[in-house]
């Protein structure tokens, strides 16, 4: 029993109803056929007797059940539950989802955490029904099966490529999980084929999605050389790679070009918390549309709040840019990437080419590069050291009100740099930018007042782009590219 057990009844109308909002939100598991499924499986809904409901696949799998090879269940959005959550068992999934468990284990997991291993074990299983090392696992297991199904990968390459220690336990895992032989799952599905590890994804989202606020933002924090509206370049644990971004209406397509593919749940991940698509956003919307932006809502459905695949180069570019305007930023970025930063493997005709410099780099070369007051020139290389010297965390496991503290003690970090950082970064969904001049004038312009404002918890960093969003994109268009 988890410590916050799911309702019986309201995840069964959810699977009656096959409302694919509900994916990744709950699994269910079918004691008479020992599978497990998203709720929205098109196969017949099973008797009440024979079905459970487990908070992540990992559980289901932990429980003996195997996947679904009709709704595949592990390919489904990302729960809210630790999207947004600020509680240690969403950190510590935030992380695992990041990969730290195939790297560091689960000790360096917990310690990354402030835990012991076996602190996080128990606080791990009473929320989500299983361990660091189950949840790993089944990261694994999906890892396997994109790319079984999307390489023409040998078998040992695969293994090792998704994270197993061994061809033997790549084969077990794979026949629990999914009930058959990795070389049958692959002939199940059509296989594109990839020689020079280059992997086409559809990444999937809770409806509605806002796709001109998303390439808005894109394409107006886009860094010469580093990257551009649809490309941009990831930086993994095991070396670069480029992302190249589609949103369309019901899916994002993502390429991944020169990619280590032992990087390609890292990478998946990075890109999801880019484009906030595991929000759950129908209920957000619901609940801003009950207060004052309920016509900013109306008109613009589905506004997400992007995050960062590089939470240093977005510090580093949020202190650039404050107080100039946003031109000026992209070009002192331009010029801190063009002389920092690290070639990439590849050449300029595949996209952006070299990478965002290192937190040493900039430590002790920024300030022979960046232009601008000596105050502020100051402030970003001494932060860039405190990264590079580890005094300041920056991952997905790092707590909202811990980063924000941090930030706020460095000297030329003010409250609006620590509000932004703390909401891209950290990913707090209840971050109100107040402070901001634009999104200020823009809630004048509407009659909303502070208390108005703060009526928006626990969503208020949403709140803050639907403000955002107005101001920039509205006029002239007031009709926005709404899906």
């Amino acid at each position: 029993m988890t410590a916050n057990p799911l309702d019986f009844e309201r995840c069964y109308r959810a699977l009656e109803s096959r409302d694919q909002r509900f994916d990744g939100q709950f699994f269910v598991t079918v004691a008479s056929t020992g599978i497990y499924c998203r709720p929205s499986c098109p196969a017949r809904t099973p008797n009440r007797i024979n079905v459970g409901f487990v908070p992540t696949a990992a559980a289901a799998q932990r429980g003996g059940f195997r996947a679904c090879r009709r709704c595949v269940p592990d390919a489904v959005p990302g729960s809210p539950r630790w999207d947004h959550g600020a509680t240690v068992a969403a950190r510590a999934m935030r992380l695992i989802a990041d990969g730290v468990v195939d790297r560091a284990g689960v000790g360096g997991l917990a310690a990354t955490l402030g835990y012991s291993a076996r602190q996080l074990e128990r606080i791990l299983t009473a929320e989500f029904g299983a361990g660091p090392l189950a949840l790993a696992r089944a990261q694994r297991a999906t890892n396997a099966r994109v790319l079984l199904t999307r390489t023409t990968l040998s078998m040992t390459e695969i293994a090792y490529a998704a994270g197993f220690s061994s061809v033997r336990q790549f084969n077990d895992t794979m026949a629990s999980v999914y009930a058959t032989s990795p070389s049958a799952l692959r002939g199940s599905r059509t296989s594109p084929g990839s020689t020079d590890q280059r992997i086409t994804l559809r990444l999937p989202f809770r409806k509605p999605l806002h796709r001109g606020w998303l390439q808005h933002h894109l394409g107006s924090h886009a860094i010469p050389g580093y990257s551009t509206a649809t490309q941009r370049i990831l930086t993994l644990p095991h070396g670069p790679a480029l992302a190249d971004l589609d949103i369309a209406d019901d899916h994002v397509s993502l390429t991944l070009r020169h990619l280590d593919l032992r990087d390609l749940g890292t990478a998946v991940n990075r890109i999801r918390r880019l484009l906030d698509l595991d929000a759950d956003i129908a209920a957000i919307d619901a609940a801003l549309s009950r207060g004052p932006l309920a016509r900013l809502v109306r008109v613009a459905p589905g506004i997400r709040v992007p995050g960062t695949c590089d939470a240093f180069a977005s510090l580093i570019s949020t202190m650039v840019g404050q107080q100039i305007s946003v031109a000026a930023a992209r070009t002192h970025l331009g010029r801190l990437v063009s002389e920092l930063g690290e070639p990439t493997p590849w050449t300029g005709d595949d996209g952006p080419d070299r990478r965002f410099p290192a937190p040493a780099a900039i430590a002790e070369s920024g300030a022979g590069v960046l232009r601008g007051p000596r105050r502020r020139i100051d402030a970003i290389v001494g932060v860039a050291r405190a990264v590079a010297d580890g005094d300041v965390e920056l991952h997905p496991g790092v707590a909202a009100s811990q980063l924000r503290v941090a930030l706020l003690a460095r000297p030329g970090i003010g409250t609006w740099t620590a509000d932004y950082l703390t909401m891209t970064v950290a990913g707090d969904p209840d971050i109100l930018l107040d402070t901001d001049l634009v999104v200020a004038r823009s809630a004048a312009g509407l009659s909303i007042d502070r208390a108005g404002l703060a009526s928006a918890a626990p969503w208020r960093s949403y709140a803050s782009m639907h403000l955002w969003r107005h101001a920039l994109l509205d006029p002239p268009d007031t009709s926005g590219d709404v899906r």
